[in-house]
């Protein structure tokens, strides 16, 4: 039995292998994968920068300020790491944000409080792009620095983690049973969803809806202030449309935990202030509220690949939809305001 004080070490379970191949090293091309991870991780990371560097003006509590300090250097590092993978490889430097993205003298348009819920979601978000990488990257170097970004990230998620259950910001995700021995299925109404014998929900159901409700109630109260302070009229009206979506979403799993009495995370729009001045540009928002929801589409497709219920199957797709329009339609703002850098492209052979 593993005690509290004996740290789990991967290498107690796997063999060494002495083996390295000339095509994985740093002498070695970019490809595909490496340079379009690379590029998605930079630019995220710049968002992050600004975003944060906000929030650190307006800050009192003094465990979440050293989150939000911690979560600044680990952005300020990645992006430093991903600046030298592009000088030797002559891969120019996207132009993502700047400092005119963001005005520091904005008044609090957050409270504490966001800025603990705000980092996990971003924090989720990055571990999702860089676990992802992981098991494409060829390259060591550059894999080397998935891996290091993936356990930076793991390890700021565990502070927060702490944060939130130890300021009360969170309750547990909901308890159920523990199985008294381990079953088979073997009646089809296992599936059903809407009509006939319906089973509860089951453990891989309950988590996403769980986190769907968490990741959108956090999307909405910044979407909330975005609104607010947004200058561009078809910004503004993209921004109401996507707060009615993600509230209705809200509802629909909040609905499916509730009427088996399961807890559910808690609404956080008082989290907003009613300040009107904008501390973020409008080309910062707009790529943002696209970005997030992006990640929603991945958030609902993991939920329908474990999911077993015909009713929460229909549920997340379409959601799926409507996601896809809003991004869409997001992405058309960025290209019409000279706003969206392109991601590097394959050869037009037609052109040749």
């Amino acid at each position: 039995m593993m005690t509290a004080d004996k740290k789990l070490n991967p290498m107690d379970v796997i063999k060494p292998i002495q083996y390295s191949a000339k095509e994985l090293d740093e002498t070695q091309p970019f490809t595909s994968v490496e340079m379009g991870k690379l590029w998605a991780t930079f630019n995220g990371n710049s968002m992050s920068q600004r975003i944060l560097t906000y929030f650190l003006q307006h800050c009192d509590d003094d465990a979440i300020r050293t989150l939000l300090e911690n979560s600044l250097a680990l952005c300020k590092d990645f992006l430093k790491k991903i600046e030298v993978f592009f000088h030797k490889e002559n891969f120019p430097i996207p132009f993502s944000f700047t400092e005119e993205d963001v005005n520091l003298t904005a008044p609090r348009l957050f409270h504490d409080e966001f800025y603990v819920h705000y980092l996990k979601y971003a924090a989720k978000a990055g571990l999702n792009l860089y676990s992802i990488a992981i098991p494409l990257v060829l390259r060591e170097d550059i894999r080397e620095f998935f891996n290091y970004a993936n356990e930076c990230t793991a390890i700021l998620l565990g502070q927060i983690n702490n944060i939130l259950y130890g300021h009360h910001y969170l309750a547990k995700p909901p308890m159920i049973p523990i199985p008294e021995k381990p079953t088979f299925i073997n009646k089809q109404n296992y599936l059903n969803g809407w009509f006939g014998d319906v089973r509860p929900l089951h453990a891989m159901e309950v988590i996403h809806l769980y986190d769907n409700i968490e990741n959108n109630t956090t999307s909405k109260a910044l979407l909330l202030g975005f609104y607010q302070t947004v200058r561009d009229e078809k910004i503004k009206a993209l921004f109401k449309r996507g707060l009615d979506m993600t509230d209705k979403a809200v509802k629909q799993c909040m609905e499916k935990l509730q009427k088996e009495n399961l807890p559910t995370p808690t609404y956080i729009d008082h989290l907003v202030t009613t300040s009107d001045s904008a501390p973020f540009s409008d080309k910062i928002m707009l790529f943002h509220k696209l970005d997030m929801f992006a990640m929603k589409i991945r958030s609902c497709a993991n939920a329908i690949s474990v999911n077993g219920r015909r009713d929460i199957s229909a549920l997340f797709l379409r959601n799926l939809t409507s996601i896809g329009l809003f991004v869409d339609d997001a992405a058309n703002l960025l290209i019409e305001n000279g706003w969206m850098e392109s991601p590097p492209l394959a050869f037009d052979r037609s052109k040749l």
